[in-house]
């Protein structure tokens, strides 16, 4: 238990800690006013045995209720204060602290890692954590304290009494050991099948579209009936494994309380104890193991609360790459590659790649699905870090860059756009917030959006749906066009940007490209002939390496990839339907 308190507080801020210290003490505090009742009653009846109630008595016994009554409120209010400023407040910023560790986490790792398990942390488990573990901790303490206080003046009564409270006290400590074990069997299932869950959730109302498309509804609802079902069977594991131990818990505090009355009787009989001690330690039977008993039913989830904190720092200790280097403002925007390779996990994906990307140029790359293209890009871009070799812009190695200053030379557009649920004022803006209405609106006609922007029916203020949902592929990229327009960077990686693109949209998107791209380096992902005929250089990459390299003349002239890809597509261009 004390291993699962102090892990909770390690994972608190500084300032929150300060605040659950401050609990703490209030929490003492709270016990020893809720120990007053025993010295109150104890002068109550000591009074009524004389047969004679004098005016001090009554005082002395109104002031110890009304201290204890008043005490607890008072400190109660502050202490729920304290406890719920620092729950919300913990989880609020462990939230945002998870969000500024992914921003310079190689990308490879959302790859790799399942997009429910960092969605379930950041909302279910948090939010969980938000609403119950600081309650839950508190309330263990304070039960404690409580307890241990009462014990104590139990001592002050009588000796033999305060020993048997604390006896009862340590065989509550042992059954609770017990119970923290039987729950940490299922702790972990049922936190797996909660992120389970979600991974699965999320999938199947992304993928709804290509489910509908492939009558496949079936099958995939039943993958997401499993996981449901695994989470309630987890639920219900973890509920079964809590409630008997939590039981057994009540029972060891309940019998501790016969004990305790029943050596006061004892006693009493016995001729060692006096009849208005009796009748307090009878009193103090109830009272001793109350909080004990609410303390016993939170423990049970101290060790989920325990793998909740686990799961947000596994996140949190993920190696980012190194982005605080130098804040560089590269004299040009020439780019080169040395040797780079790069594997992910064991299978290398480029390979003693070397090249020279000059500065206001357009470089082209094609080739085979799968060939190492987009991880290329990745690497100039320092999405990762290669594994051998260097990558320099404007002479200097992209990891002296700190990550920020790097970024300001790049901007991206790719086959698939992703837009915020915002206005698209906001969208075109992202980079830049402070724009001015004026640039938003002089950016949206470069990239030939503004015309189906203003018929919109709230134009720049309309927002659109998560991912851009409620727009057209071609108005998203062209809205992703304007964004990057706004950024006014030197060099534009295009990622297959005009793929997918309908013929209606095309001769706008082509114009946007245009506009995007003037005096700017060009670094583009492309499969149409037409984007690539005109580049500076092109390169063609095939298993990690550049397998062919110049221009569209040149390559037409050598057999290989490039031709063969050229008139493949040439034939495509020429089926007609007879």
């Amino acid at each position: 238990m004390l291993e699962m308190l102090k892990k909770f507080f390690d994972f608190c801020s500084r300032k929150n800690q300060k605040k659950l210290y401050g609990a703490v003490v209030l929490g003492v505090l709270d016990a020893l006013f809720a120990a007053m009742k025993i010295p109150a009653a104890f002068f109550a009846i000591s009074a009524v045995l004389r047969g004679k109630i004098e005016s001090q008595d009554f005082v002395l016994v109104m002031g110890f209720m009304l201290a204890s009554t008043i005490g607890k409120m008072v400190v109660n209010r502050f202490s729920n204060m304290l406890q719920t400023e620092a729950g919300y407040d913990t989880c609020a910023l462990k939230r945002t602290e998870i969000g500024e560790h992914l921003r310079y986490i190689p990308m490879g790792y959302f790859n790799d890692t399942s997009l429910g398990q960092i969605t379930s942390v950041t909302t279910n488990t948090l939010e969980q954590m938000s609403d119950i573990a600081t309650r839950a901790i508190m309330m263990v303490l304070q039960g404690s304290i409580t307890t241990v206080v009462i014990a104590i003046g139990m001592f002050v009564f009588d000796v033999r009494i305060g020993l048997i409270s604390l006896a009862g006290i340590f065989v509550f400590m042992l059954v609770n050991m017990v119970t923290t074990r039987r729950v940490a069997r299922v702790a972990d299932e049922k936190i797996e099948s909660d992120r389970d869950m979600v991974g699965v959730i999320l999938e199947y109302i992304q993928g709804i579209a290509e489910i509908r498309n492939y009558n496949m509804i079936k099958n995939n609802a039943s993958r997401l009936e499993r996981s449901i079902a695994r989470k309630e069977r987890a639920d219900i594991a973890a509920e079964i494994a809590a409630i008997p131990a939590v039981g057994v818990q009540m029972l060891v505090t309940k019998l501790a309380g016969v004990v305790i009355a029943g050596a006061s009787l004892y006693f009493y009989f016995d001729g060692t104890m006096e009849l208005e001690y009796l009748i307090t330690m009878l009193m103090c039977s109830f009272m001793v193991f109350e909080a004990l008993d609410s303390a016993g039913i939170y423990t049970a989830l101290l060790k989920i609360i325990g793998k909740g904190v686990d799961q947000a720092n596994d996140i949190l200790t993920i190696e980012q790459m190194d982005v605080n280097g130098e804040t560089i403002h590269p004299e040009n925007h020439d780019i080169h590659l040395e040797h780079v390779s790069f594997a992910y996990e064991n299978r290398k994906i480029i390979d003693d790649v070397t090249l020279d990307i000059k500065e206001k140029t357009t470089t082209a790359i094609v080739g085979p699905s799968g060939g190492g293209k987009t991880t290329l890009t990745s690497l100039i871009a320092r999405f990762w870090d290669v594994r051998q070799g260097k990558i320099t812009l404007g002479g200097r190695d992209v990891r002296e860059y700190s990550f920020d200053s790097l970024m300001e030379n790049f901007s991206f557009v790719f086959q698939k756009v992703y837009l915020f649920e915002d206005t698209i004022a906001n969208n075109i803006r992202f980079g830049r917030p402070e724009a001015s209405m004026e640039e938003v609106i002089a950016a949206a006609k470069k990239a030939c959006c503004h015309d189906f922007i203003q018929a919109l029916p709230d134009g720049y203020e309309t927002v659109v749906g998560e991912g851009g949902a409620t727009l057209s592929g071609g108005e998203k990229q062209r809205i992703a066009i304007a964004r990057a327009i706004m950024k006014d960077a030197p060099i534009i990686i295009l990622d297959e940007a005009t793929a997918n693109v309908d013929p209606e949209n095309e001769k706008e998107l082509t114009e946007a490209i245009a506009n995007l791209t003037k005096e700017k380096t060009i670094i583009m992902i492309a499969h149409r002939l037409k984007t690539v005929r005109n580049a500076d250089q092109i390169l063609v990459i095939d298993k990690g390496r550049i397998v062919q390299k110049g221009k569209h003349k040149e390559l037409m002239n050598e057999d290989g990839i490039y031709r063969n890809f050229v008139s493949g597509r040439q034939k495509a261009v020429s089926w007609k339907i007879a």
